[in-house]
């Protein structure tokens, strides 16, 4: 029974929709852009960690057949690329900060850095000790004070014994601080999500099809690839001789400013 009251609502809501977007136009402020132009980021991710919810916009079919139907002079009028292109960087410059942020939780902290830096002086001061101490006894030893050339050499084994010691804790607290105490995890530099470098192939297949890393890295591949498309779509416009007041980039609003951002550490509008 609260299945089929929640089919009927979902086809009346649908019907609604739909009466909404046929009252719309392409240029109205509640229609999505970014779902007219290409994909729409609310829907790439849905039922993953990183969904984003239902869009407040509206996704209307006939619109996006309308605009896909428009000659490619009538959509560089509209400018909407521009718009899409804005909200792709939104939620690429959200990934890239998780990213960062959980690089730095894989890096020791301050203590493991203070434990280390001891760790290594030690074991460096036992180091000149032990050299120190073997030409010691080589020099005793050419002078027949061979009591005192086994005494020495007594202490040589006591602070290579120690040395050791030092760097076995060295490498225990390698182990369990940084990247290598968190099962040596990395981050992945396209989604942001943590990968173990000891799991297996199928594992990592199953990280690299995943839904939310495909949705970002079509979300950076179409972002990056913007630059070359703005290029071929004026080189085109100067042999089409597209150069007036409401060709190339500008179009009913006006034009475009800025500059452009690609990527991580790239360009900007």
């Amino acid at each position: 029974m609260a299945a089929e009251q929640r089919k009927l609502l979902e086809q009346l809501m649908g019907n609604q929709s739909t009466s909404r977007a046929a009252q719309l136009s392409l240029t109205d402020p509640k229609v999505c852009r970014s779902y007219l132009v290409g994909t729409c980021p609310h829907d790439l991710f849905t039922n993953t960690k990183q969904d984003l919810g239902q869009c407040p916009k509206v996704h209307a079919e006939p619109l996006k057949a309308e605009y896909e139907a428009l000659s490619d002079r009538e959509k560089q009028r509209y400018g909407f690329d521009y718009d899409y292109m804005r909200d792709l960087q939104k939620y690429i410059d959200d990934c890239n900060r998780r990213i960062d942020a959980a690089q730095k939780r894989l890096e020791k902290t301050p203590d493991e850095i203070r434990q280390t830096n001891v760790l290594l002086r030690i074991i460096s001061e036992l180091s000149a000790s032990i050299a120190n101490g073997q030409v010691e006894v080589e020099v005793l030893a050419s002078m027949n004070e061979v009591a005192r050339a086994v005494d020495e050499n007594f202490r040589i084994k006591q602070t290579m014994q120690l040395k050791a010691e030092k760097e076995k804790e060295l490498k225990a607290l390698s182990d369990t601080s940084g990247p290598s105490g968190h099962q040596k995890l990395q981050v992945c530099d396209v989604c942001g999500a943590y990968l173990s470098r000891l799991d297996n192939d199928r594992r990592l297949a199953d990280h690299f099809y995943g839904k939310m890393h495909l949705g970002y890295a079509s979300m950076r591949k179409t972002y990056d690839a913007f630059p070359r498309e703005l290029k071929s779509r004026q080189r085109q416009g100067m042999i089409d001789g597209d150069d007036g007041p409401g060709g190339g980039m500008g179009g009913p609003r006006g034009p475009r400013t800025g500059s452009y951002r690609s990527g991580r550490g790239g360009r900007r509008w």
